[in-house]
């Protein structure tokens, strides 16, 4: 049977490809701390705007796993929610950050969900993006499992670059051995997408009766 072609597959193929579409941007991060297990220091996360010309974006750190948190945590600036629950951090201030009392595990996870202006709609006139940052400290708050030393102390941080893109970076330890940090990008699917699915396989059935 010849089958010709029909518009609705044009419509089709719009839903199934709208699907795809990215929302924001998603890492799963992993720290190896088995090397300090059973140690009690400090998380630092830090969600700083480069200069007042910094375009707006959030943070959020979710499904937290691993380790012992000690405590409620220090906040500055525009910081909500504790861990394991959700952390948000909004860069509308100079400085965001949430430092924790932690007793190390083998390893701890956690999801973070970068959005915003800054990466959706990219003006073209801020000078300075955001940079999330993951500090790992001692008890005497001293940085460790970073060559990165004082001063931030980051073990793994994630750039919003000008374009809107994201540049993640795990800074080797001080001995040389490879970052204790790493970063796997997951695609987050725009809201609504499934909906959208389920609208194109129910217009691929209507096309098939018309055939």
């Amino acid at each position: 049977m010849k089958v010709s072609f029909c518009p609705e597959r044009v419509i089709i193929g719009a839903c199934l490809l709208a699907s795809f579409a990215q929302a924001g941007v998603q890492y799963q991060v992993t720290v190896n701390t088995a090397s300090v297990v059973t140690t009690t220091g400090f998380l630092d996360f830090q969600f700083n705007p480069g200069n007042a010309s910094s375009q707006s974006a959030t943070a959020v750190l979710s499904n937290f796993s691993g380790g012992t948190i000690n405590g409620a945590p220090s906040t500055t600036g525009n910081v909500s929610g504790t861990l394991p629950t959700t952390v948000t951090m909004i860069n509308s201030t100079p400085f965001q950050e949430l430092f924790q009392s932690f007793t190390f595990g083998p390893s701890f996870t956690f999801l973070l969900s970068l959005s915003g202006p800054a990466l959706d709609t990219p003006n073209g006139t801020s000078t300075a993006g955001t940079t999330f940052g993951l500090g790992l400290y001692d008890s005497g708050q001293n940085p460790i499992l970073t060559s990165q030393g004082a001063g931030t102390g980051f073990a793994g941080q994630v750039q919003i670059n000008l374009n809107g893109s994201t540049t993640p970076t795990g800074f080797l330890q001080s001995t040389g051995a490879p970052s204790v940090v790493t970063f796997v990008q997951v695609v987050v699917p725009e809201p609504g997408a499934m909906g959208l699915v389920g609208l194109g396989l129910a217009a691929l059935l209507l096309v098939k009766r018309r055939v």
